[in-house]
C-alpha cells in the first residue's frame, strides 16, 4: 500500500521534473536562435576545443534526434546532434563544449567518469529486469519477499548511476566554461546564455537522481513494511 505522503513525493517530483524539463526546452529554443557571433558551428566548437587539450584521437560526429547529444569512451566520439553539429547558436556551443568536456575527462582519467563507464554494463543488466523483478517482488511480497530484496538492489544501481552522473555532468560543464571564455569563443555579451543553458541542463540531472532516490526509499519501505 503506497502511503499518502509517497504519492505526495512522487507528484511533487514528477511536477518539479516536468517543468524543469520545460524550461531546458525553452531555453534551448531560444538560446539556439541567437547566433554565437563567430560563425562557429558546434561542429567546429568541438574540434577546436580538443585540440586545444591536446585530444587528436576523438572524432566529432552527426548524430539523428533533438538533445541526443553525448560523448562514447567505448570509440572516443563526440555525437552532435543534427540541430547542434551544423548552427552557430550559443546554444550549439554550449552543448558541443560540454560534451566535450566528458572527452577531456576521459583523457584525464577523471576518477567519476571512470566509475560512471565501469557501471554501464552492470545498469544495462539491472534495467533489463528490474521492472519485472520488482513487479514479481510486489505481487509475491507475502510468499517470497526475497524476491523484492532482489529487485531493490537492482534498483539500487541505477540510484548509485544517477548519482554518480551529476559530478561527471557539472564538471564537464565546468570545463566546457572555462574553456569557451579563454578560447575566445564565447564573449562578455553571450557567455552568461552559454552559462544559462548548461544550468539548465544540469538540473535535469538532479531532478532524476532525486527522483530515483525517493522512488528506492519507497520500495525498501514496502519491504520493510511487510517483515513487521
Amino acid at each position: 500500500m503506497i502511503l499518502p505522503g509517497s504519492w505526495i513525493l512522487f507528484i511533487g517530483i514528477a511536477l518539479v521534473s516536468y517543468l524543469v524539463q520545460s524550461s531546458l526546452k525553452r531555453k534551448f529554443k531560444k538560446y539556439s536562435k541567437i547566433p554565437l557571433g563567430n560563425g562557429m558551428t558546434g561542429a567546429d566548437v568541438a574540434r577546436k576545443m580538443l585540440n586545444d587539450n591536446g585530444i587528436y584521437d576523438v572524432t566529432v560526429v552527426s548524430t539523428p534526434g533533438m538533445l541526443t547529444d553525448h560523448y562514447n569512451p567505448a570509440n572516443k566520439t563526440v555525437n552532435l546532434s543534427q540541430g547542434v553539429f551544423a548552427s552557430d547558436s550559443i546554444a550549439a556551443a554550449a552543448v558541443a563544449a560540454h560534451e566535450c568536456g566528458h572527452a577531456v575527462q576521459h583523457a584525464k582519467l577523471y576518477a567519476p567518469l571512470t566509475l560512471r563507464t565501469t557501471l554501464v554494463p552492470i545498469v544495462q543488466y539491472s534495467s533489463s529486469i528490474m521492472t519485472w523483478v520488482l513487479l514479481g517482488g510486489i505481487l509475491l511480497m507475502n510468499s517470497f519477499p526475497q524476491l523484492l530484496l532482489i529487485g531493490i538492489i537492482l534498483f539500487a544501481t541505477t540510484t548509485l548511476f544517477s548519482f554518480v552522473t551529476l559530478p561527471v555532468e557539472i564538471n564537464a560543464s565546468k570545463r566546457a566554461l572555462v574553456w569557451l571564455s579563454s578560447a575566445g569563443v564565447t564573449n562578455s555579451f553571450n557567455h552568461a546564455k552559454a552559462e544559462d543553458a548548461l544550468r539548465s541542463a544540469a538540473y535535469t540531472y538532479v531532478v532524476a537522481a532525486l527522483g530515483s532516490l525517493a522512488t528506492l526509499f519507497y520500495y525498501i519501505s514496502l519491504y520493510m513494511g511487510n517483515r513487521n
